[in-house]
């Protein structure tokens, strides 16, 4: 119906003017922004890292910290309620998740049993969601032999325990930088995201996350040289522990520690007043003062040191003792590692280590560069959609573009909104979403030529076109946003920001489309009373196609066999070039300072360091460099020792733009993770195409689809283009778009399966394609402009997901054609499925006049 109720108007102008209202703070600054009065919408989008600029780092609590934690409290336990007991024993040791102790007396045993029992006993779990953990359990696997055996689901209550602890502790030392809106959350049983944005230095941010930071004050043992100890065996109670200078120091430290950095109130970095060099001063609690006040008068004229993270920072003599809890540290402190351990100090210790098992940072110079980009992408982009759909279209043209103008602006307002984080891949969804949501214009409009040249008038077609499309609509829409929900639940990082755009646009897309475009064509009748549909420039050029498509099919089918079993050889014998994403390694994109860079020279100083396998090269423009290093084979520690040694050998003649990291346990999940979408995406549509259609037509779909990714990979292999998770992305859109073409395909198939009784299947299958061509050159056209726009004006970072995506265009426009259509035939669907109680035009007059039609 083209009457619209004047609620229903309002609703509608209401639903667009809020959009409005929410996307225009983005046209201002920030101070622009914060200056607007209270009642009205001043937030902004949030911009990625890869946007502004800052640093993504994903921390992995160290188990073996925890379990090596638990077995020494459990030895120390264990010899402590003995000892109460007064219960002799013999042979204490722990090794692995084991502790054994020998009872001396027989007699004893049950006893120590008894007494132990307080170490087995269970412990309230709140972070599993309540009930209690058995930590150990204790067995005696020889007479007079005790073994307690910490469980598995202890250690991981510990860890889940520890991970809550860090995040707390992280988040204190972020703060303490000053930096603006930081993440941190929780992620997996042992994982904690950080992303700052805006950070300028990353290095010191992972300085800060790498240490511990406990802190422990701890008597030198002067019983013997430490030379001696370092060369025979020191004393059971002490240990030989290094300092932070260059070289280091060897010290004999005694294990017993006076007092802890657990009795710390405050920690400040400022000066010491005789030699002027930097110090931190420290504030015990009244429990920790009067030890250290204790200890200190114990053992005047002694030396004492100071251990973080066992180092050892300083080891001064006691001259006298230390009263009032108050005293500080010196060492060789510069002013940014004063002030840092003063941050270490004020926070708090770290439960246990956290590694950075995956690192992602943007300078924000880079992220500038890249918003720049994208703007310039998503400008022209647009430019050429709306030009080619006015060119088109004429006056419906021109309505089309400002549906699609208010339908960006909604995008841009729900991501305003909802928080979403706007990425590089986020803008390319945006600028993927202009080319396709011109998609539903263009099939509502055709809709309308065609019930138009059926016979009826202007507005009972406009009312038609809008019916009949909405089906066909909703049905490509829907699995397009299967494969954006896959994709966001699956995916990490800047491909989910891509996801969150991408769906959004699908929701935006299908309301403008039956809303807001609706209302503007039935104001337009309304004003302007027209007797025809308004022309276009194009009406000549793409109406009334007659190509017998099926006569091709065979030799179609031939020819996508032989690239399709040609592109999977290749993929099993040809490396495909995969990122670090997959493979693992690191990435670093430098900027010369002055001047061109010198990819020689980088290449040749970068090989003295022993990292294995070094690319450099040009990225850009001749000032910037693109640095791949393979994986070390190490463990995650090692790929950041790969980032310091670059980082100590380029920094003084380069700047570095962006660093990415990826060890080999993220890499090999990222790589599980996209396979996964792949398939589980393919899987969800297949039963969606299946309840919506027949089971022909559900596997036709998917025999396309796969023949579309499977081409898509063996064009990543042929090129070199880089494989990383951008390029997961691409795949699964050019699914979700691939089936948008064939399910409109399918659509008008079944359409005229119940209209054409006797009409053959080759006939009917030329005639449901040549009806639907013409949409389907407009859309590719307008898809393709926003992508090569993209492409060309992006930046390098996405270039292999554009270049992906406009492969995918082209094959999956291609297969609905010459794939997915005559599957049909090979299934043998059956016609009279579909005719029973539908449509029962004459046969002998339509029928026949459509194949004359679709055979000329």
């Amino acid at each position: 119906m083209l009457y619209f109720s004047r609620w229903k108007t309002t609703l509608i102008w209401l639903a667009v003017l809020a959009g409005v209202v929410f996307a225009a703070p983005n046209l201002l600054d920030r101070q622009q922004a914060a200056s607007l009065p209270d009642w009205l919408p001043s937030k902004q989008l949030t911009l990625g890292l890869d946007l502004q600029g800052g640093s993504y780092m994903l921390l992995q609590v160290e188990r073996q910290d925890i379990i090596e934690d638990r077995l020494t409290t459990t030895v120390d336990d264990v010899r402590r309620l003995l000892r109460e007991a007064g219960i002799g024993y013999t042979g204490l040791s722990g090794t692995g998740q084991t502790v054994q102790v020998r009872i001396r007396d027989g007699a004893q045993i049950e006893e120590a049993r008894e007494v132990l029992s307080e170490i087995t006993e269970p412990v309230a779990a709140g972070v599993f969601g309540g009930g209690t953990v058995v930590e150990a359990s204790i067995e005696e696997p020889q007479p007079g032999q005790l073994r307690i055996l910490l469980t598995d689901e202890g250690i991981t209550y510990r860890v889940s325990s520890a991970v809550a602890q860090s995040i707390e502790v992280v988040r204190k030392r972020i703060d303490e930088l000053g930096t603006t809106e930081p993440v941190i959350q929780r992620q997996g049983a042992d994982r904690i995201l950080v992303q700052v944005p805006g950070l300028d230095d990353p290095e010191r941010l992972k300085g800060l996350l790498n240490q511990t930071a406990k802190l422990a004050f701890r008597m030198v043992d002067t019983s013997m040289p430490v030379q001696e100890a370092m060369d025979g065996r020191p004393p059971a109670t002490s240990e030989v522990l290094f300092s932070t200078d260059d070289p280091p120091i060897p010290y004999l430290i005694q294990r017993s520690v006076l007092v802890s950095g657990e009795n710390l109130v405050d920690a400040q970095a400022g000066y010491d007043q005789r030699t002027n060099e930097p110090i931190v001063t420290f504030r015990f609690d009244s429990k920790g003062g009067q030890r250290f006040g204790q200890a200190t008068t114990q053992n005047v004229g002694l030396p004492f040191a100071i251990v973080l993270d066992e180092q050892v920072i300083s080891a001064p003599v006691i001259r006298e003792p230390i009263l009032g809890g108050t005293g500080q540290i010196s060492g060789n402190f510069d002013v940014q590692s004063a002030n840092d351990l003063a941050i270490l100090l004020r926070a708090g210790a770290l439960p246990a280590t956290l590694t950075v098992i995956e690192e992602r940072t943007v300078g924000p110079g880079l992220g500038a560069d890249s918003i720049a980009a994208g703007e310039i992408a998503g400008v022209i982009g647009a430019v050429l959609v709306l030009a080619f759909m006015f060119v088109a279209y004429g006056m419906l043209g021109f309505i089309a573009n400002l549906a699609l103008i208010a339908n960006v602006t909604m995008i841009i307002a729900l991501l305003t909104m909802l928080g979403a984080t706007l990425t590089l891949p986020g803008i390319a969804g945006i600028v993927l979403t202009i080319g396709m949501a011109v998609d539903s214009n263009v099939l509502i409009y055709e809709r309308i030529r065609e019930e138009h040249r059926a016979g009826r008038s202007l507005i009972q077609a406009i009312d038609a076109g809008f019916s009949r499309a909405f089906s066909t609509i909703l049905d490509a829409n829907v699995t397009t946003l299967i494969a954006a929900i896959i994709l966001f639940y699956l995916g990490t990082g800047p491909v989910r920001g891509f996801a969150v755009t991408l769906a959004i646009g699908i929701v935006t897309t299908v309301f403008t489309a039956f809303t807001f475009t609706r209302w503007m064509m039935a104001e337009w009748v309304r004003r302007r009373r027209p007797k025809a549909m308004p022309r276009g420039l194009l009406d000549a050029v793409i109406r009334d196609f007659t190509f017998r498509f099926m006569t091709f099919r065979r030799f179609t089918f031939v020819l996508s066999a032989v690239a399709s079993v040609g592109a999977m050889v290749l993929f099993a014998t040809v490396n495909m070039n995969y990122g670090i994403d997959f493979k693992g390694g690191s990435m670093i994109e430098v900027q010369a300072k002055q001047g061109n860079a010198d990819v020689g020279d980088i290449r040749a100083r970068l090989s003295e360091l022993n990292l294995g396998d070094i690319q450099a090269q040009e990225f850009g423009t001749p000032r910037d460099v693109l640095i791949r290093v393979q994986a070390q084979g190490g463990g995650e520690n090692a790929e950041q020792t790969v980032i310091t040694l670059v980082r100590a050998e380029l920094e003084g003649d380069y700047d570095i733009r962006r660093v990415e990291v990826v060890g080999p346990t993220v890499s090999g999940e990222l790589a599980q993770a996209g396979t996964i979408a792949v398939i589980a995406s393919l899987m969800a549509i297949l039963v969606y195409i299946w309840l919506r259609f027949e089971w022909q037509f559900a596997l036709g779909a998917i025999i396309a689809t796969v023949h579309d990714v499977v081409l898509t990979i063996g064009i990543f292999v042929i090129s070199g283009i880089e494989f990383n998770l951008s390029s997961i992305a691409a795949v699964l859109t050019i699914v979700g778009y691939s089936l948008n073409d064939t399910v409109v395909v399918y659509d008008r198939v079944r359409e005229n399966l119940r209209r054409y009784k006797k009409l053959p299947m080759t006939g009917l299958l030329d005639l449901s394609i040549n009806q639907m061509l013409p949409r389907t050159i407009l859309t590719s056209v307008t898809t393709l402009l926003a992508l090569l726009a993209l492409f060309i004006f992006g930046g390098e970072v996405i270039q292999s997901f554009t270049f992906a995506m406009i492969f995918g265009v082209l094959v999956g426009t291609y297969s609905s054609i010459f794939i997915a259509a005559p599957v049909l035939i090979l299934f043998k669907l059956r016609p009279e499925n579909f005719r029973v109680g539908l449509d029962t035009e004459d046969d002998a007059e339509s029928g026949t006049g459509v194949a004359g039609k679709s055979t000329a």
